[in-house]
């Protein structure tokens, strides 16, 4: 197995993405602290690792909070020694609106979470990863990197703030032999449209008329969380140790037309 004695701290463990990665790398034979906001889902999430013969434990935290990120981390590091792997994978859409419509505290709250609590993520596991080397994987996404469009602005800034983040920190973290890079996934089928809020988006921006399906490689289908999975194993695992500060777009192409 790939990850054998590696212990991997995810958050947003609970669902779509996070969930995905967390199965496959414990699968891998890596042990996964599942972080959440919803503890019912963290909690889902060890179960099925653990029915598999894995091993796990799922903390609550809300990521924009430091206190309860920086518990979470030591709670990880306390029941499995160690920490080698992070998946800096929690965030919102929040609200999309035109710039006029869109409230400070809408804003705000996208920015706590997507950009703010990657930091907190980050700041406080790097003492621990500075150990012994590891991996850190941050999940961006085409938006604002690629893709631009008017109601996402809140969202957008996060996501290219993210890689700002991955970019600055790759130097740095590379003499201690850690590693970090960014994936920026295109559609990919998970729960986050739920909690979306759209508001008057048809008012910004300019219609534009799209080849038949949005993603060439397979025929206009959505992604999958066992997709971007995959690729955040081959980046958490040594197959990619000469790979830091890039970033790898998961979208089937769609963003090229």
């Amino acid at each position: 197995m790939q990850l054998s004695d590696k212990v991997a701290l995810i958050t947003g463990a609970g669902s779509g993405i996070g969930k995905a990665a967390a199965l496959l790398l414990a699968k891998e034979g890596a042990k996964i602290a599942a972080i959440e906001v919803d503890a019912d889902q963290a909690r889902q999430t060890v179960a099925q690792i653990e029915e598999t013969g894995g091993q796990a434990i799922a903390l609550k935290a809300d990521i924009s909070k430091p206190r309860q990120v920086e518990a979470a981390v030591e709670k990880a590091v306390k029941k499995f020694g160690q920490l080698d792997i992070v998946f800096a994978n929690a965030g919102i859409n929040g609200v999309w609106a035109p710039i006029e419509e869109l409230t400070p505290e809408e804003w705000d709250a996208t920015q706590d979470v997507n950009l703010k609590g990657t930091f907190l993520t980050i700041k406080y596991a790097s003492p621990h990863l500075k150990k012994n080397g590891g991996s850190v994987v941050v999940t961006s996404s085409v938006n604002g990197t690629r893709a631009f469009h008017g109601p996402q602005i809140a969202y957008s800034c996060t996501k290219a703030g993210q890689i700002v983040l991955v970019k600055s920190l790759a130097v740095d973290f590379a003499k201690y032999g850690v590693r970090i890079n960014a994936i920026c996934p295109g559609a990919i089928e998970t729960n986050i449209d739920a909690n979306t809020e759209q508001r008057h988006t048809e008012k910004v921006g300019l219609p534009v008329k799209y080849p038949k399906g949005n993603q060439p490689l397979e025929g206009g289908k959505s992604g999958t969380a066992d997709q971007v999975a995959h690729l955040v194993l081959f980046l958490a695992s040594n197959a990619s140790n000469h790979i830091t500060g890039s970033v790898i777009f998961i979208d089937g192409g769609s963003t090229l037309i």
